[in-house]
């Protein structure tokens, strides 16, 4: 993959501030800068240290499950950034360096949970499941390394259903929301439960950026929406098998969790989403990015 400018858009057009990648690195300008160093796990060490075997289980288990998602998205993010350049969007590109950035970011805390509150310095890959493995170990590589070959509007819509549409808008989503009643509905590990709130806003704005993206190729080429509704049913199975592989270790769940309200809820957010990218079939570029526009000013990526 070769980069050759033509002119600078900056210099030749300056920067689209109106558009969606734009108000999105606004957002990421003012809200995600902190450091996962400056969080207190005084009070998370000392709840660590009454809580059960089974507890800690469960919560090794979700910390095991996104450490290795997090890493796997920084690892694989950057063959979208360089195609996303390649077609000289350098709005959108802008906004995809918070996105790494803060990517690498939730490595760095969850890893540092581990270090310094659980004290796990062990491998944690007992924790992973088949259809975890399906999505982290195949499906995401596979979507986003063939943009390094295949830079074509339907290998883009593809890579970002997986990663936008499917890890984050349902994968992480859901287990941020589950991880977060787990510790709140507890009143346990508050510098965790302040760590999650914050991821929580940064993929928010990672998955506006995605459906704005997916939106923009079905607006451009109808055709598209076959492959993306395809790929998006074909992953879903495998996404809400996360969620129940989880729940099936554990009889009863530790925390009162319920199997129940979770897939609820990743349901509910999927479906969001999916209707969001058939409305884009049939419009405009400027009608995907005045609906993107309302959704982030609403937070309601």
């Amino acid at each position: 993959m070769t980069l050759i400018h033509s002119g600078f858009a900056t210099i030749r057009r300056g920067l689209q501030r109106e558009s969606p990648p734009m108000r999105l690195f606004e957002k990421a300008k003012r809200f995600g800068i902190w450091n996962p160093s400056d969080i207190d796990f005084t009070q998370d060490k000392a709840d660590w240290a009454r809580l059960r075997d089974d507890e800690r289980d469960v919560i090794l288990r979700l910390t095991a499950l996104f450490q290795g998602g997090e890493e796997a998205v920084t690892l694989d993010l950057l063959p979208l950034m360089m195609t996303i350049a390649q077609e000289g969007r350098i709005e959108e590109e802008m906004f995809l360096t918070t996105f790494l950035w803060e990517e690498a970011k939730h490595v760095d805390f969850f890893r540092r949970f581990l270090d310094e509150v659980t004290g796990e310095p062990g491998d944690l890959r007992r924790y992973t499941s088949p259809a975890y493995s399906a999505i982290f170990h195949d499906a995401l590589p596979t979507a986003l390394n063939r943009l390094l070959s295949d830079a074509t509007p339907a290998a883009q819509l593809q890579a970002s259903i997986t990663y936008n549409m499917i890890v984050e808008g349902v994968l992480a989503e859901t287990g941020y929301h589950a991880y977060y009643t787990m510790l709140e509905r507890n009143g346990i590990m508050p510098g965790q439960i302040g760590g999650i709130r914050l991821l929580k806003q940064d993929e928010s704005r990672h998955i506006a950026y995605g459906i704005y993206l997916i939106s923009r190729l079905i607006a451009a080429d109808p055709t598209l929406w076959e492959l993306a509704d395809t790929t998006m049913t074909t992953l879903l199975p495998s996404a809400l098998g996360v969620v129940t592989e989880v729940f099936s270790y554990y009889d009863p769940v530790p925390f009162g969790l319920q199997i129940d309200e979770f897939l609820a809820y990743a349901a509910m957010q999927y479906q969001k989403r999916y209707a969001r990218l058939l409305a884009a079939r049939g419009a405009s570029l400027d009608e995907v990015a005045r609906v993107t526009t309302n959704a982030i000013e609403n937070d309601d990526a």
